[in-house]
């Protein structure tokens, strides 16, 4: 049974990456330091002999007894709210998180996967953003502390690839919903839905102009399932290029809800991205990939879990710990 460890494994993206290894008959290792994690999320799979957690942060020395086939690196604080509250911690794992995951590689003989982000692109002047554009990027701005981050996470991944001939893998992931989001974390999706659930005005920041591009979970999760597997090290983009403005978004939202919520505007954040649409053709002519799930149909999957929730669960999720 091969065995892979997922950092940041009780995510929202880690744990559904830990079903789908589970369910590819794998020996799964799950670690999160629950900052932004919640074990809820993976409590189902306690029980199974194949899984196994660790509470640990992984910007402190990673040890994990026994082999190791692949690591897919995924612990990071994902939303604004998170790393503009955690920005030391947020750039940590970004540097000294990612440098532990790849001299464990070495040790174990591991390949390793990372999640890197649209946000390397910053507000694009290229659309849409292939691969081989290297983005605008505000360093000393508030979104700078993940956005650097994760380019760092990228050129460490890559020198380790090229000086140590590692096997690495570097995934750009554009923006994703479905089941275990969590609520009011800043991004548009999860903060539109928990609005629609407490029946509340939805706000859009600016006019709502602004272009997002939304790849239903499982879809994506394929998508990192086949770059694993495949022969290619450079970074390969993973997202719906069903591109939208966040207004005609917010519509799609309260037509959902069959409410009669409004769309108010808030000012505009800074360097908050004008457009964001992925150029999927590498992801296409490599892996084979492209987003199945057409963006009413995993709305409608994402509304429906979060309106069989627990009015308990709901408040967890829709409130943020103090750091």
């Amino acid at each position: 049974m091969k065995r892979v460890l997922i950092t940041g494994g009780a995510g929202f993206l880690g744990s559904h990456l830990c079903d789908r290894f589970i369910k590819e008959g794998y020996h799964v290792i799950a670690m999160d330091n629950l900052i932004t994690g919640d074990l809820k999320n993976i409590e189902h799979l306690f029980k199974l002999e194949n899984f196994e957690f660790y509470h640990h942060d992984v910007s402190k020395f990673i040890h994990v007894p026994g082999e190791l086939d692949y690591i897919l690196h995924f612990a990071s604080p994902a939303s604004p709210i998170d790393y503009l509250k955690i920005p030391i911690q947020t750039l940590k794992v970004g540097s000294l998180g990612i440098h532990n995951c790849l001299g464990l590689a070495r040790v174990k003989n591991a390949r390793v996967l990372i999640a890197s982000t649209s946000e390397v692109y910053g507000d694009p002047n290229v659309h849409p953003q292939p691969e081989e554009y290297w983005g605008n990027v505000n360093p000393v701005g508030p979104r700078g502390v993940y956005d650097e981050a994760k380019r760092f996470q990228e050129a460490m991944t890559m020198a380790y690839h090229t000086y140590h001939g590692l096997e690495t893998r570097i995934i750009r992931i554009f923006n994703t919903y479905g089941p275990r989001m969590r609520l009011n974390d800043g991004r548009v999706l999860p903060a539109f839905i928990g609005q629609a659930l407490r029946g509340e005005d939805l706000t859009m920041f600016g006019d709502g102009s602004q272009t997002r591009s939304f790849c239903y979970v499982d879809d994506l999760v394929e998508g990192i399932y086949r770059l694993l597997l495949s022969d290619y090290a450079q970074p390969v983009n993973i997202g719906n290029p069903d591109e939208i403005t966040i207004k005609e978004f917010g519509e799609e939202i309260i037509k959902l809800t069959g409410t009669s919520q409004k769309l108010i505007s808030l000012p505009l954040p800074t360097d908050d991205p004008k457009q964001r649409r992925p150029d999927i053709t590498k992801a296409r002519s490599i892996l084979g990939w492209e987003p199945k799930v057409s963006r009413a149909e995993g709305l409608k999957i994402t509304y429906d879990y979060f309106k069989s929730l627990s009015k308990e669960d709901l408040f967890r999720m829709a409130h943020h710990k103090e750091f």
